[in-house]
């Protein structure tokens, strides 16, 4: 399963601003935790992002991107803005398309899983012209998550906690209408055996953790959040790999540190 997952605006096009907040970084940042869900919690699940920080990329580069790619979805997440009374959640499908169609289909079942997690009025499944609905030779969704010129809204999006929820629902709704299959959990080590766990990372803030995950995936890494608490603190930990054999730990700490992060250390267990 090949998903093309588009971040809204970037770079020099900030997109909607309202309450002290950006468009560009808040759907960046809800689709950099999807992507982690879904390549960390389902098989066989590919994501290429039409930007992975903040840059400048029009809208024909990035369909043009997904159907070279040959993408088997288009999801493209927004954030909206219009009077400071509007508020809730909505989602679009290219209006070209009857309600029949398998993109409806799709988008049915993932607005019905999206609502249960955002927090937000639900302001019903809807069609428009955009070009990302039009131009994607896949199946494709927009999904326009809240109003940033919403107080109400607005406090939501600045909660790491919310953007978490967004991105599960939306991992959700695409795992029920694709049938992804959860990744089983890999069977603990014997305790009798040394572990050594490659960490790229520590962080009193789970957000902090997520963004490295994040960024370690981005440079190819495998990588997931684990805790630790030292002296009643709770630390939350970007792990890249555990090894029974130290030399390979060592081998994958300095390939993470020749790609940029010079913090990785080795924690024996």
């Amino acid at each position: 399963m090949k998903i093309y997952l588009d971040p809204g605006h970037g770079g020099t096009d900030p997109g909607a601003q309202g309450n002290g907040l950006n468009e560009k970084d808040v759907t960046l940042d809800i689709s950099l935790r999807l992507r982690s869900i879904l390549i960390n919690q389902f098989e066989n699940v590919e994501v290429k992002m039409s930007r992975e920080g903040d840059i400048s990329k029009g809208l024909k580069a990035r369909t043009n991107e997904a159907n070279a790619w040959g993408a088997d979805y288009y999801l493209s997440i927004h954030i909206n803005s219009a009077s400071r009374a509007a508020q809730g959640y909505e989602d679009y499908i290219y209006n070209g398309l009857s309600d029949s169609s398998q993109t409806a289909k799709y988008r049915e079942i993932i607005h019905g899983e999206v609502v249960k997690m955002n927090q937000l009025f639900d302001r019903g499944m809807k069609k428009a012209n955009f070009h990302v609905l039009r131009e994607s030779a896949m199946p494709a969704m927009l999904s326009e998550n809240g109003f940033i010129t919403n107080a109400h809204d607005a406090a939501l999006m600045k909660q790491s906690s919310w953007r978490q929820d967004v991105a599960q629902g939306h991992a959700n709704g695409l795992a029920k209408a694709f049938n992804l299959q959860a990744k089983s959990a890999p069977a603990p080590p014997p305790s009798t055996s040394t572990l050594y766990k490659v960490i790229a990372g520590s962080f009193q803030s789970q957000e902090n953790a997520d963004k490295q995950v994040a960024l370690l995936h981005s440079k190819g890494f495998e990588a997931f959040v684990v805790t630790v608490v030292i002296s009643g603190t709770t630390w939350y930990r970007a792990q890249a790999g555990a090894f029974s054999s130290r030399e390979n730990a060592e081998e994958r700490m300095n390939a993470i540190k020749n790609a940029g992060f010079p913090d990785v250390f080795i924690s024996v267990e």
